[in-house]
């Protein structure tokens, strides 16, 4: 079907007034956060941003260059190495992460104008990614979340291409090793990435991918590995997970930082051992006494009842540093007026709730068949779901499920704005009654997990 050339142009500029008020939003987001981070003072660093720093100061000092066994080693790396080409500014820092985040951006575009199939749904995933102060704060603090979740886009998209190209499988190896040393989340998730090669061309090109992969992978790793085997006997780069449970297990709030034990207790755990071998063995010792007496269902209840009200909490760590109540989890790190607090709240409450709320319903509504990336999409989400059920959970572990959530959102978003095309069965999303009732029964879940933590916990007093 022929489109009149006067409708061609009437698209073209609707489209042109979309993307130029997409800006507009950006830039002014992007102003009001750095505002915010330097205008009253720099913020101040808080829980492992400290501990990452003084790691890479130890690094530029000739320390040696892996020298935690909680922290994997990228990120005190990175920071050294922009420190030592540009100076002991943060901005730099920032700067590269700015620049990552935005990467985050286009390969999150990329990836979903290959699962949806429509420009307008990549573009719309991409802007709320970045459009979130939510989110594109992340790129001004020192937490690696940033760096691995550029990583791990980088590993779904290169997965994603339809030829196995052996150089292409190694670039995702070595992005692959690169995460597991910028964040220890996916060392139990890796190997669910070789499906990506399942069942694609001949056999023998198959295994070359594979072992091409694997190569890249752990060409990075090894050294981290092998300094893991030579100090403490096993090959390791940094294990959190028993502490991590731990806390996860004695956390008491469905909001981070109300009386976070986190930062407090870690000394302790440290001293409980001279090798993470005698500290896991030392806290299991006490996670095994604290399930013997309370019971393993009654446990289970509680984080349910706990740990996705943390999980997907609208005090993101951004809210959380504004200026607020402490006895509601605020630590004002930022020294922000009252104007801007109220701004970036009412944005990231904006964004975060329409976020979850398209999210759900993009979820519930999709009728396509998912290919091997959409699976691994999939996998990775319920993998990082049914992980903060027993851990330790801050809000800030939603990030590496927001590009997901942001595609969703904008699948559902722009089929109904079409929703006549949808309807004939164009696009991915469905509208029938069934789907539309467990879509909003989702979304009001979800909803709930974000707004009622502190309602039902009434931390502070009336």
């Amino acid at each position: 079907m022929t489109v009149p050339p006067a409708q061609l142009a009437a698209r073209r500029a609707g489209r042109r007034r979309w993307s130029l008020a997409a800006l507009a939003l950006l830039a002014a987001s992007q102003a009001l956060l750095w505002w915010a981070y330097y205008a009253g003072g720099p913020k101040q660093l808080i829980g492992d941003e400290g501990g990452y720093l003084a790691a890479a100061q130890a690094i530029l000092a000739g320390g040696p260059w892996h020298a935690s066994t909680i922290w994997p080693p990228l990120q005190p790396l990175l920071i050294a190495a922009i420190t030592a080409v540009a100076g002991p500014h943060l901005l730099a820092v920032q700067l590269v992460q700015t620049a990552l985040l935005a990467g985050c951006a286009a390969l999150l575009r990329s990836l979903w104008r290959r699962i949806d199939g429509r420009v307008a749904a990549a573009n719309l995933a991409a802007a709320l990614f970045l459009l979130n102060p939510g989110t594109a704060a992340y790129a001004h603090w020192l937490w690696p979340e940033v760096v691995h979740l550029f990583l791990v886009l980088a590993v779904l998209r290169l997965l994603a291409s339809d030829a196995l190209v052996p150089a292409r499988a190694a670039l995702a190896g070595v992005c692959t090793g690169l995460a597991l040393l910028a964040k220890s989340l996916l060392a139990a998730f890796w190997p669910v990435l070789l499906l990506a090669f399942v069942g694609r061309g001949q056999a023998r090109a198959r295994l070359l991918a594979i072992a091409a992969f694997l190569a890249g992978a752990g060409l990075v790793t090894a050294p981290a590995l092998l300094q893991g085997w030579r100090d403490y006997g096993t090959p390791m780069i940094a294990d959190s997970s028993v502490y991590n449970l731990w806390i996860g297990l004695t956390d008491r709030w469905r909001s981070d930082y109300v009386e976070d034990m986190g930062g407090l207790t870690l000394p302790a755990f440290m001293a409980a051992g001279d090798t993470p071998q005698a500290r896991n063995a030392a806290t299991r010792e006490k996670i095994d006494a604290l399930v013997a007496e309370r019971g393993l269902l009654r446990i289970a209840a509680d984080q349910l009842g706990r740990q996705y009200f943390r999980l997907f909490n609208a005090k993101t760590p951004l809210v959380s540093q504004l200026p607020g109540p402490a006895c509601a989890g605020h630590l004002a790190a930022y020294r922000t007026a009252p104007w801007l607090t109220g701004t970036l709240t009412a944005a990231n409450a904006l964004f975060h709730t329409l976020i979850l709320a398209g999210g759900a319903f993009g979820l519930v509504a999709w009728r396509r068949r998912p290919d091997r990336i959409a699976l691994l999409l999939v996998l990775f989400a319920g993998y990082q779901l049914a992980l903060m059920l027993p851990l330790h959970v801050k809000a800030r572990f939603l990030f590496p499920l927001l590009p997901i959530a942001c595609g969703l959102a904008a699948s559902w978003l722009v089929s109904l704005a079409r929703r006549r095309a949808a309807a004939a069965g164009a696009g991915p999303i469905a509208f029938t009654p069934l789907r539309l009732a467990a879509g909003a029964v989702l979304a009001a879940l979800v909803l709930a997990l974000a707004w009622l933590g502190p309602v039902l916990d009434r931390t502070c007093p009336p």
